[in-house]
């Protein structure tokens, strides 16, 4: 329930394997370094390019014609990164291996979540300081930004070669920005005929208006120039709620794939909102805020309560990458009620193959089957492991001993969000394929991707448990950088749990000396492969802060308070997860995107 309280040849190599990858990978995107320079902006400059058009209404949209190669898929743990919709975070023996693109294509950098950008050549901790460092510039848009940002590098785009920003803000705008001017390259309306972006319902949840909330996913491989796939919400002229999926070309904005399609769907059941033994999705009671992920050809979608009001249940649904068709859902409490997936923004994980995500409170089913599952198929408050071969379906899950009366205190676990380590080997020689997460109980659960140790009444059978150790509740997620794992919990340090032989640190191994108020913080992490690395995190409040620590000792950096108001920004927004790409920091605002950099000297 979302609560308010609520060595020269190494570096010549590695240049030469970097500029290689650029003008070989990225071929719809030019060769050229970015546009625009390092000068601030106080707002998104001329347009500069295209200007795009409102989305056009319409239902489920049709076949179309299929564009671009399927990139592939990855895993972590495999030599190389990620792709197909993620930037390059892959590891290899439990080291990282570096990205061979600044790009950032979707939340916390990697399908496995991570929140790492290793290829970060400019910012250390050297030079990130209040003399060296600050804001550079605003970049302005018409309403809350409550997504992450996502960078493209090097895009062929109004007549030129940019370094390239994707913004999307609650009044379901989308903008290109030049990432380094913030000048405006395209911008348009999700937004159908005679439509406005939904209101809040009467809930501060999500207010004052609801548009674009969760992450959106970039391909790069598919259409013309690549697409960024969109969830926008809208509110017709008479009244009736809109969700929908787009496919937007990078370069000029446009509706791709005969889109978008309208969100639909029912689920054999007799929960909530059911008729006729079939659950149906209302798009008036669901908000899509966690970060949409993209597996290989398929994007995936996760749906939240709207207020935690009206009769809702725990929806998943799979969109084609080629055609916007659905192509699989699945409903995680089918004949019960609540599991909405939230996860405070994050967006779910994956390995490559499953997803793996957080239920909020809702039915679990105590009687199991012979398989160790829920008897009547309700998964609600539980660490869950989705299969995608041939459709989604639960292929395992880790449900808490209490789950039952968690839910009943609304202390559920779907407050955080799913964070799949690198392959880890054990004392034993072992490798070790983890996961884990946490959320309102304030318990670290270490999990087995094999074996994750489903549900007993009388005690957790799972990899490793860490309690008190946290407190006020997880309200996002962690970051994992070179064997250490960052939590940011509700009025708590942000703490690093250090990895050691497959195993998280059962205290603390560093902390922050300040703490963060609601919702705590979800940190984000800058190097350059192993070496300079920076934790980031963003502090909300009236006033909000941008901090950078030492990946070490926790020890501050920075904040951008230091200065008095030359480096403010403004007032904060509830999730908000920094992201860092070619020297430059990006933070959502209730109004724009604050950037951060080197300052001129």
């Amino acid at each position: 329930m979302q609560t308010q309280h609520s060595p020269r040849r190494l570096y010549l190599l590695s240049a030469f394997i970097l500029l290689s990858a650029v003008l070989f990978a990225d071929c719809g995107g030019g060769g050229g370094g970015g546009g625009g320079g390092s000068g601030a902006s106080s707002g998104a400059a001329s347009s500069g390019g295209a200007s795009g058009t409102g989305a056009t209404t319409g239902g489920s949209g049709s076949t179309g014609s299929t564009t671009g190669t399927p990139g592939s898929t990855g895993s972590t743990g495999s030599s190389g990164g990620t792709s197909s919709g993620t930037s390059g975070t892959g590891t290899s023996s439990g080291g990282t291996a570096m990205a061979i693109t600044h790009d950032v294509l979707t939340y916390h950098n990697d399908i496995a979540r991570t929140g790492q950008s290793l290829n970060e050549s400019i910012l250390t901790p050297a030079n990130v300081n209040s003399t060296t460092f600050g804001k550079v510039g605003f970049f302005a848009a018409d309403g809350k930004v409550d997504a992450q940002p996502l960078f493209v590098e090097s895009l062929a785009i109004a007549g030129g070669t940019h370094n390239v920003l994707y913004v999307v803000t609650e009044h379901d705008s989308v903008y290109a920005l030049d990432a380094d001017s913030g000048a405006q390259l395209w911008q348009v309306s999700t937004l159908g005929t005679n439509e406005t972006p939904s209101d809040d319902l009467g809930c501060g949840q999500i207010t004052k208006e609801i548009g674009i909330t969760s992450t959106p996913v970039i391909d790069r491989t598919r259409g013309a120039h690549g697409t960024i796939y969109v969830v926008a919400m809208s509110k017709g002229a008479s009244g009736g709620y809109h969700q929908r999926v787009h496919a937007l070309d990078l370069a000029t904005g446009a509706e791709l794939l005969h889109g978008p399609t309208e969100v639909s769907a029912s689920y054999p059941g007799t929960g909530a909102n059911s008729s006729n033994g079939r659950v149906v999705f209302a798009p008036a009671t669901y908000a899509e805020r966690a970060g949409l992920l993209q597996l290989g050809g398929t994007i995936y979608t996760t749906w939240t309560s709207h207020c935690d009001a009206g009769a809702y249940t725990g929806w998943v649904m799979a969109y084609s990458a080629d055609t916007l068709q659905q192509t699989s859902v699945l409903n995680l409490t089918p004949n019960g009620s609540g599991g909405a997936i939230w996860m405070s923004g994050a967006g779910p994980a994956s390995d490559g193959t499953s997803i793996y995500l957080l239920g909020g409170n809702g039915t679990f089913d105590t009687t199991l089957n012979s398989n160790s599952f829920p008897a009547q198929g309700n998964f609600g408050n539980s660490f869950v492991k989705l299969g995608t071969t041939g459709g989604l379906a639960v292929a395992d899950y880790f449900a808490m001993s209490n789950t039952v009366q968690e839910s009943n205190a609304d202390e559920d676990l779907g407050s955080g969000g799913a964070l799949v380590l690198p392959d880890l080997t054990d004392a034993n020689g072992v490798v070790q394929h983890l996961t884990l997460g946490t959320g309102k109980d304030d318990i670290i659960y270490v999990l087995n991707r094999d074996s994750m140790g489903k549900f007993n009444a009388t005690g957790n059978n799972i990899y490793q448990e860490i309690q008190e150790t946290m407190r006020g509740g997880e309200f996002g997620m962690p970051a994992y950088f070179n064997g250490r794992v960052y939590f940011g919990s509700v009025g708590d340090n942000l703490k690093a749990f250090t990895v050691t032989n497959a195993m998280l640190s059962t205290t603390p191994t560093a902390q922050t000396t300040m703490t963060f108020a609601y919702p705590g913080t979800t940190p984000s992490i800058s190097a350059n492969g192993t070496t300079n690395g920076i934790v980031w995190a963003a502090e909300n409040g009236g006033t909000a802060a941008l901090h950078a620590f030492d990946p070490v000792s926790l020890a501050e950096l920075y904040n951008s308070n230091q200065m008095g108001t030359r480096d403010q920004f403004g007032a904060g927004n509830k999730f908000i997860t920094p992201m860092v790409a070619n020297g430059r920091v990006y933070v959502g605002t209730t109004n724009g995107v604050a950037v951060f950099g080197l300052l001129k000297g």
